[in-house]
């Protein structure tokens, strides 16, 4: 049987037209007590308000009572869909599916296993994602491997961006080598090159993710976090991804292009480090949604991004009270692809 691949299709960049951004509206209090939903909600409305004026957003909401409070705090002036799908939480980048192109749009329907069972009340999200992918009525492929759509990122043209700490980590697919599980990713996302880098950043319970590390903002350009001190627990491993990126190439064998990005100050959280970083940014069709947390990182994040993108309006959101999640704004979307 031909692989999606072979099909003629791939994944394209964040950048490129999406018919919708799916979302699921917050309300487990595991990830968000009670002190601190409301301040994530107030989150969640700006950031429907700014991409619904470009595209149509898809939120998944648990019943009609849902859906008539969500409603109520919305604007509903730009183009706002609900579906109701019961989610566990609102991790939609790792659980719901990835969209790829070709003579049509299919979806790409991975395993997932709650970042290696770290969140046993998560794993029903697994049939989540079903269920949004079965709602598009689109072709689903299933390549039967754990991958979570926050650990890879795409340049459109065939080059993918990873960490070893994720991909290779045991608690995903344990019997499979790293030639292996990038020949299976490329064989459904239509990638021809895989950059590995290393480790993610402190706090992180994804093991690693690429979106809160370094990202594609055009088809050879990539923004990279660093963290200027010394002592910080980032700075090192910062350090090794960056100058890994700057001795790298692309799938014509071009170097990159790399804009570096300031860490934001350390945000502690009950347990520890919260993840926060400006890379978590989510690239809608008429706005650039991008994390801030009140520090003076806010400010050369959204100009690097305003520089990259001209043509969209950069918008910064608080994410002080997402964060505390253990994630922000890449991590609660999913773009829904549009045919090419």
């Amino acid at each position: 049987m031909k692989t999606p691949k072979e099909m003629g299709y791939s994944m394209p960049a964040e950048w490129e037209k999406h018919e919708g951004t799916w979302l699921a509206w917050p309300k487990d209090p595991n990830t968000f007590p009670p002190d601190i939903l409301p301040e994530v909600e107030s989150a969640y409305v700006k950031m429907i308000d700014e991409l619904s004026v470009g595209e149509e957003v898809k939120v998944l909401v648990d019943d009609s009572k849902m859906e008539a409070r969500v409603a109520s705090r919305l604007s509903m002036d730009g183009d706002v869909t609900f579906y109701r799908i019961r989610s566990a939480d609102v991790w939609m980048r790792d659980y719901g599916p990835s969209y790829v192109v070709g003579k049509d749009v299919a979806l790409v329907k991975w395993t997932f296993n709650a970042w290696g069972r770290k969140y046993d009340d998560l794993l029903p999200d697994e049939e989540t994602g079903k269920l949004v992918a079965k709602a598009t009525g689109a072709r689903i492929f299933t390549p039967g491997i754990v991958l979570e759509g926050g650990s890879i990122d795409v340049n459109g043209a065939g080059c993918l961006l990873t960490t070893e700490q994720c991909l290779l980590n045991k608690n995903r697919n344990p019997t499979m080598s790293k030639e292996e599980i990038e020949q299976k990713v490329g064989d459904y996302i239509g990638t021809k090159k895989t950059v590995w880098l290393g480790e993610g950043i402190e706090g992180d319970d994804t093991d690693g993710h690429i979106d809160d590390i370094a990202r594609f903002v055009g088809p050879r350009r990539i923004v990279a976090a660093v963290e200027a001190y010394k002592s910080d627990a980032n700075h090192l491993p910062l350090e090794k991804n960056l100058r890994i990126l700057e001795e790298a190439d692309d799938q014509d064998g071009k170097p990159f292009d790399i804009v570096t990005v300031p860490m934001p100050p350390r945000i502690a959280g009950n347990d520890g480090r919260l993840p926060a970083s400006h890379l978590n940014f989510y690239i809608g069709n008429s706005a650039v949604l991008v994390p801030t947390f009140s520090g003076d990182s806010d400010k050369e994040a959204l100009s690097v991004l305003e520089d990259a993108f001209p043509r969209r309006s950069v918008v910064g959101i608080d994410c002080r009270a997402l964060v505390f999640g253990l994630g922000t704004l890449h991590c609660v979307t999913q773009q829904a692809a549009a045919p090419r």
